[in-house]
């Protein structure tokens, strides 16, 4: 499945991974588990790692993005990991690349990359990147395998989505014969501070439902403002606070914000991706977003949602 990108590799001196914007663990994972699996097996290459700052996974190692002149992408090859739309890609240079690839798990929206390895039956783009070593007869180290295992934990949801198969415990089985801590790995995915404690019970107040039982929270303009927090923690952050409500299978947060409400949907049972893609989003079958223009179409997405439930359940 990975010859084309292994040959691309092996034939260009410098690689420069890219992922998206606002990185979740996947996508950091995968991007510095890339880059230290390369850097193991091809010890002669330049690699670097671009995009915009980690955030919350600053915490992992090697998470300071590379700060690299435009010169550096001629006659390079750029990786683009964990990516399913263009416009969601950290640092656009990736134009200027000779040639271009992309490792994904997202549901097909559109060609990005001269090469593509696209499959959506992964949990994770970092199970790919793993199973991309395991094809490919690549050394992994320590940092490499962390790396990954981070990624694998955070987007199969600690091993519980339904993207999580046999396959996805054979590579972390393979992963764990590296000598890291994994302790470490859960310690800092999961240690909440008071205040982060403090403000999910704020959203667990917020919580409202459809007659369908559809959970969301409506969060305004105003409100974000008080709130004093990021955007990324209040919307895609806040989600899962309705996750594991029982008799709760489709949940939707909404949140004001300049370019729009953004939505962040979710679903333990239902596909809820095409109702993304009807509001210019996408994402996964059962976790995906979309960023619509105001409170109206909004509370039309969440209309679809609570039919989707009423037509599935």
């Amino acid at each position: 499945m990975f010859e084309a990108i292994l040959g691309l590799i092996r034939s260009h001196d410098t690689v420069i991974i890219h992922r998206h914007h606002k990185p979740d663990g996947d996508a950091m994972g995968s991007q510095i588990g890339m880059k230290h699996l390369i850097k193991e097996n091809f010890p002669e290459k330049t690699v670097y790692a671009v995009g915009d700052d980690p955030r919350f996974f600053g915490f992992m190692d090697d998470s300071v993005m590379d700060e690299i002149p435009d010169s550096a992408y001629e006659g390079a090859l750029a990786i683009i990991l964990d990516c399913g739309s263009s416009s969601l890609i950290s640092d656009s240079r990736y134009t200027l690349a000779a040639e271009t690839a992309r490792i994904d798990h997202h549901i097909f929206c559109e060609t990005i990359a001269g090469t593509e390895v696209i499959d959506t039956s992964f949990e994770s783009c970092c199970g790919m990147i793993a199973q991309f070593a395991v094809e490919s007869g690549l050394r992994l180290n320590p940092l490499a395998a962390k790396s990954l295992y981070t990624g694998i934990v955070t987007d199969s949801g600690r091993f519980r989505y339904d993207g999580t198969t046999s396959r996805t415990h054979n590579l972390v089985a393979h992963l764990l014969q590296q000598d890291f801590d994994t302790n470490q790995v859960f310690r800092n995915l999961y240690a909440d501070s008071y205040e982060s404690k403090k403000l999910k019970a704020q959203f667990i107040l917020k919580v409202n439902f459809t007659k369908n039982n559809v959970a969301y929270i409506y969060t305004t303009r105003e409100e974000f403002a008080a709130l004093g927090a990021d955007l990324f923690t209040v919307s895609r952050g806040m989600v899962n606070t309705m996750a594991d409500i029982r008799g709760v299978d489709i949940w939707v947060n909404f949140t004001e914000a300049e370019q729009g409400v953004l939505c962040e949907i979710r679903s333990a049972a239902y596909n809820i991706n095409p109702i993304a893609v009807k509001y210019g989003g996408g994402g996964h079958s059962k976790a995906s977003g979309a960023t619509v223009a105001d409170r109206e179409t909004a509370m039309a997405m969440l209309a679809d949602l609570d039919a989707l439930k009423e037509e599935l359940a």
